[in-house]
């Protein structure tokens, strides 16, 4: 399978923030990559060199930086469905600071879903933009097991190619659904566009989250052409939001290696209430992920 280049390790010193951050905020969705673990053999790249301690101590510094005391690690699909990088990833960080997202197949069993609950993994996700291992008819018939175990499903889509397909479904699953990077829209079609619109529908009865993460996969720094669906998410409902860095960035494709501090940033600039800002980056990730 044709490869992009080995991915650029991320910003080694992220911009502070501008404002104050609340406490036990959440960095919503961060990978962990390390060469101690296999990579799948239908990855598109290779991710930025370093054992795992050397990744451990970059996502020190980068919560650190941001002033972040939680944080949810999303299993990336250059792993395929061994979650060993994220599962010991979560116990080197601890329970009190960290859950992990996970990848199964269609045919996961019940006693590798009980695993990874006890592990510290709290949703699985699925992929509908670049692929993957788990489809949505999986997830439809998985959903009563991972409802069973306090688990959530978390997906990656476009909002303007998928979200009339599943948002029906996604109103009666008996499952929490995250959309991942805004619902990665089409910017240009702006916030009326169908797809988005439905998604903010969602977002605003409470039937769906999103993470207001991802934004320089589909808007140049300093991110102004994301702001307003960044704002439209976040008035909709600040209770069914997230904030995610995307960290350490992989498979960007034509996308820049943004620095995570800026993206902070953008959203602290664009959600400008406190009380919002309390609710996406503290409040709301503490009930869903169960720290609180």
């Amino acid at each position: 399978m044709d490869r992009m280049p080995r991915a650029e390790a991320p910003v080694a010193r992220p911009t502070r923030p501008t404002s104050p951050i609340p406490a036990n905020a959440c960095d919503a969705h961060v990978h962990m990559v390390a060469d101690d673990y296999p990579l799948w053999e239908n990855r598109v790249e290779d991710p930025a060199p370093g054992r795992l301690q050397d990744w451990a101590d970059r996502l020190e510094h980068h919560l650190e930086s941001l002033g972040f005391a939680r944080v949810v690690i999303v299993h990336s699909i250059l792993y395929g469905g061994d979650n060993a990088v994220t599962v010991d990833s979560v116990a080197r960080l601890g329970r009190d600071r960290a859950r992990g997202i996970g990848l199964v197949t269609d045919d996961a069993t019940d006693a590798e879903l009980d695993a990874l609950a006890q592990a510290g993994v709290v949703g699985i996700r699925l992929n509908y933009v670049h692929g993957g291992i788990l489809s949505w008819q999986g997830v439809k018939a998985m959903a009563p097991r991972l409802a069973a175990r306090g688990m959530h499903v978390q997906m990656l889509m476009n909002a303007h190619r998928h979200m009339a397909e599943i948002a029906e479904d996604v109103a009666e699953l008996p499952v929490p659904v995250v959309f991942d990077h805004i619902g990665w829209p089409d910017i240009p079609a702006g916030v009326d566009e169908p797809g988005f619109a439905r998604l903010l529908r969602l977002v605003s009865n409470g039937d769906a989250y999103v993470k207001l993460s991802g934004i320089y996969r589909v808007a140049h720094a300093p991110y102004d052409a994301a702001a307003g669906h960044v704002a439209a998410l976040a008035a909709a409902n600040p209770d069914r939001c997230l904030w995610g860095s995307d960290w350490p960035h992989l498979m960007l494709a034509d996308a820049a290696q943004p620095d995570a501090g800026v993206l902070l940033n953008s959203f602290l600039d664009t959600v400008t209430s406190d009380d919002h800002r309390q609710r996406i980056l503290s409040t709301t990730p503490g009930q869903l992920y169960g720290f609180d």
